[in-house]
């Protein structure tokens, strides 16, 4: 049998008049049978042995709504590898699907770039207390209006038990049945981009969650034994039989953007998809992935703790083909200015002004430095990368997490910090990433939660909290007592959002709106051109940043982050404003209408006085004719006589 007329290497493909054409990859069987999951849906269908250990037929009776599994030399029958729905969860039947059903109105889509977005990063089973894809879409006016332009979706593979993060899934072309069909998935992306929204996918390629994967029956060789990987089994891209093995990865990769319409995909932990080969499997992944797209724009993005910025540029630069790259080094040290705990991973931060200026300027603060807490270099070079290709956050499901209550982090720190580091993000050069509920400070926690067998349970909290550990206060007997069972219903159910918060919060939903409008209107934040931007240290917790707009004007971003400061002196360049003008208020954290106590205009006769805890936007407004200074071509006539 041939694949040309086949959209995936495996799986069941219902072509209509034909029947189902099945197709999988499993030389670790002689004999592979469909057998139905309903005696009335017929007898087991014999698999032809193709050869290289593929097996294939089409079953003429088989149609859309049929359950199966696939039987192997006549023993234990297992879902489909490739199965594009298990609707009982993935320990259960694999069922056919029509491929074509869905009746698309995105045709005048054309997808989206890596300039001028602004990320929301979305867990669908706890956006809404229903978690589910219809009941998230009801909110997708709200997020546009908002000023989101990409909803970055946590994972959406089948994986075990009731609830989780998603990030343990075992079949990786079947949306999990816990949030809807896969029309209403393909609804809520057809609904998306009919108001503006693009949509991208968080996938997981770097290991297998630890129930409901049996891949392993059909052949040993998807496990490569080579290399250590933090989060289980590493994937086998480079040795032995790994051919079918990247086929299936990278066929996974256009068959979201494909069939679902997704805009693109974010990659999790590339540290740990080991390739020794050429091309890189992640080359590989972007590669398919756009071919998907069939000229539409797709954006793509990766996590990446070592921080390889090789991954963002384009194969002609020996890149990897990825727009973007998650950028933990801004998070560290704004949590560290934030909060002072710069302790774990935090500890080779120190939330300086000097540290936010430049990983606002130049992206990662580590490339190829020694690092400390891991006793080795990190990062590689990376300041040709431009600005937009480093993903900058606040909170992100991890780090919030990550913290001892799943405090997010308006919680631990002061109002008027938050509100300053809030514009801070929001107006810089870097792509912004909002956590769910960030915009209006949601007091909802964010906790881990996934619920396997009991054994699997308890396995998984232990795990949990050696890794929490690595922060003193946790090892403390008060301190473990704070982690909340990952297992626990409970757990899951406290971390749902309440829209209600966007009334009773609404001066902090109010400052997202204006800053992410300032950021879309102003036309020097909109370029996101860090060329432009310089930056200078005024005290211990206080820094500027300038913006030399052009014909568009400049802009000065004031910070200060500590106590009071007044500037006197004041010999830094970069506070003088324009030539015949003065500097005016454009916008300031300590707005009343955000919860803020008020702000004067900095820039009189006398030496500046920066409020604490604030932030301050300025643009250059003309002198008037009767202004007391001098303007420094008078001062120098005056000089002269």
């Amino acid at each position: 049998m041939t694949t040309t007329n086949r959209r995936l290497p495996i799986g069941a493909e219902y072509q209509d008049g034909t029947g189902t054409q099945f197709r999988v990859w499993a030389p670790a069987a002689r004999r592979v049978d469909v057998v139905f999951d309903n005696a009335s849906d017929g007898d087991p269908a014999p698999l032809r042995h193709e050869g290289d250990g593929y097996f294939s037929a089409c079953v003429a009776h088989a149609r859309p709504g049929m359950r199966y599994r696939l039987r192997l030399d006549g023993k234990d029958a297992f879902p489909d590898p490739a199965s594009r729905w298990q609707p009982e969860g993935p320990h259960g039947p694999s069922e056919i699907v029509a491929l074509d059903s869905y009746p698309w109105s995105d045709r005048d889509w054309r997808g989206i770039g890596p300039r001028g977005q602004v990320l929301y990063e979305m867990h669908i089973g706890t956006f809404t207390p229903e978690g589910t894809y219809a009941a998230a879409q009801r909110h997708l006016p709200y997020l546009k209006d908002h000023g989101i332009t990409v909803l970055e979706i946590m994972p959406l593979n089948e994986f075990n038990g009731p609830f989780g993060w998603g990030y343990d899934g075992v079949n990786l072309y079947a949306p999990t049945h816990l949030y809807g069909t896969p029309d209403e998935l393909r609804h809520f992306i057809d609904s998306a981009h009919g108001i503006g929204l693009g949509v991208i996918l968080d996938v997981v390629y770097n290991h297998f969650g630890p129930s409901g994967n049996y891949l392993a029956r059909f052949s040993p060789h998807y496990i490569s034994e080579r290399y250590e990987n933090e989060w289980g089994d590493a994937i086998n891209f480079d040795g032995e039989h790994s051919g079918p093995v990247r086929e299936f990865f990278v066929s996974n990769a256009g068959y979201w953007i494909d069939e679902f319409h997704f805009d693109g995909l974010r990659l999790d932990a590339t540290q740990s998809l080991f390739d020794a080969g050429t091309p890189h499997i992640v080359a590989d992944i972007a590669q398919r992935a756009r071919a998907a797209a069939r000229g539409r724009g797709i954006y793509l993005s990766a996590e990446n703790e070592p921080q390889h910025a090789e991954l963002a540029r384009p194969p002609a630069q020996g890149g990897m083909g990825l727009d973007a790259l998650w950028n933990d080094d801004f998070h560290h040290s704004a949590t560290v200015a934030a909060t002072g705990g710069c302790e774990a991973y935090y500890s080779e931060t120190r939330g300086t002004p000097q540290e936010l200026i430049s990983s606002l300027k130049w992206g990662f603060l580590y490339q190829g430095q020694y690092y400390a807490w891991q006793k080795q270099r990190r990062g590689h070079a990376a300041l040709d990368l431009p600005a937009q290709a480093f993903i900058q956050f606040l909170q992100n499901h991890d780090q919030v997490a990550n913290s001892a209550r799943g405090q997010r982090l308006h919680a631990m720190t002061s109002p008027g910090r938050y509100r300053a580091l809030t514009a801070l993000l929001l107006l810089t050069p870097g792509t912004p990433l909002l956590f769910q509920g960030q915009e209006f400070a949601a007091s909802a926690p964010f906790l881990y939660f996934a619920r396997h067998e009991d054994e699997l349970n308890v396995a998984i909290r232990k795990g949990r909290q050696e890794f929490m550990t690595q922060f003193p206060n946790l090892r403390s007997a008060d301190g473990g007592k704070l982690l909340a069972p990952p297992a626990d219903e409970e757990t899951f159910r406290r971390c749902k959002l309440d829209h209600a918060e966007r009334e009773s919060h609404a001066h902090v939903l109010r400052m997202h709106q204006d800053l992410l409008a300032l950021r879309r209107e102003d036309p020097v934040f909109a370029a996101q051109d860090r060329d432009r931007m310089h930056g200078a240290v005024l005290g211990a917790e206080a820094f500027l940043l300038r913006f030399l707009g052009g014909a568009d004007g400049d802009r000065l971003l004031v910070v200060n982050l500590g106590a009071t400061l007044p500037l006197l002196p004041m010999p830094e360049p970069l506070l003088a404003p324009p030539a015949g003008c003065r500097w005016k208020l454009l916008w300031h954290s300590e707005d009343a209408r955000y919860g803020g106590n008020g702000m004067i205009e900095p820039d009189g006769e006398h030496s500046w006085r920066l409020p604490p805890h604030a932030l301050m936007v300025l643009a250059p407004e003309p002198l008037e004719e009767n202004d007391g200074r001098s303007h420094p071509e008078q001062g120098a006539l005056d000089g002269a006589q």
